[in-house]
C-alpha cells in the first residue's frame, strides 16, 4: 500500500503543479496582451495627434474602372493646408469612365447635387453653385490630378465623385478633427 499511497499522492501534487503552471501562463499572456491592446492605442492616438498638429496634410485617393474609391473616409485637422491627389488607377478614358473629387459644403444633398452635377456636362460635371468647398479636375484612366485647399471647420462632409451614375458607389465622408 506504501507504494500505491506515493504515486497516488504524486500524481496529485503533479496536477496542483501543472494547474498553477497552466493559470499562471494564461494570467501573463492576458496581462501581456491587455499591455500590448493599450500601448498600440495610444500609438495611434499619440499619431494622430501628430498629423493633426502639422499644417498641411497629403492625402491620396484611388479610383479605378469598378467605380470605387480606396477609401470611405479621408481624416484632416480644423484649418489644415489639404493636398488631395486622385489617381485614376483604372484604364477607361475620361469620357466613358471619368472620375473626380467633390467635397460639399454641410448640409448639400449629395444625390440633389449628383442629380445637378449630371447635367453639367460641359462644366466637366461641377455645376454653378457655392456648395462646394473643393473639387478636382475630371480625369481618366491612368491620370492623376490634386487640389489644393483649406479644411473647413471640424465636423462630417460629403465627397463623391460627380461623373453620371457614379454617386452611389463613389461617396464617402471627409472629417475633420
Amino acid at each position: 500500500m506504501g507504494w500505491i499511497s506515493f504515486v497516488v499522492n504524486l500524481q496529485l501534487k503533479l496536477n496542483m503543479m501543472t494547474r498553477k503552471t497552466i493559470l499562471l501562463i494564461l494570467a501573463i499572456g492576458f496581462i501581456g496582451f491587455q499591455a500590448c491592446k493599450d500601448n498600440s492605442k495610444d500609438a495611434e492616438v499619440s499619431a494622430d495627434a501628430e498629423i493633426f498638429q502639422t499644417d498641411t496634410i497629403h492625402l491620396t485617393l484611388k479610383a479605378d474602372d469598378k467605380m470605387k474609391f480606396d477609401q470611405e473616409k479621408l481624416y484632416v485637422g480644423e484649418n489644415q493646408v489639404v493636398v488631395l491627389t486622385l489617381e485614376h488607377i483604372g484604364r477607361m478614358s475620361v469620357m466613358t469612365m471619368g472620375h473626380d473629387f467633390v467635397l460639399l459644403e454641410q448640409g448639400t444633398s449629395p444625390s440633389r447635387f449628383a442629380r445637378r452635377a449630371a447635367k453639367a456636362e460641359d462644366q466637366d460635371y461641377i455645376p454653378n453653385n457655392d456648395r462646394v468647398i473643393a473639387h478636382t479636375d475630371l480625369i481618366g484612366g491612368g491620370e492623376t490630378t490634386a487640389v489644393t485647399f483649406k479644411a473647413p471647420e471640424k465636423g462630417e462632409y460629403d465627397f463623391l465623385c460627380s461623373f453620371p451614375g457614379h454617386y452611389p458607389s463613389m461617396s464617402g465622408k471627409f472629417i475633420v478633427k
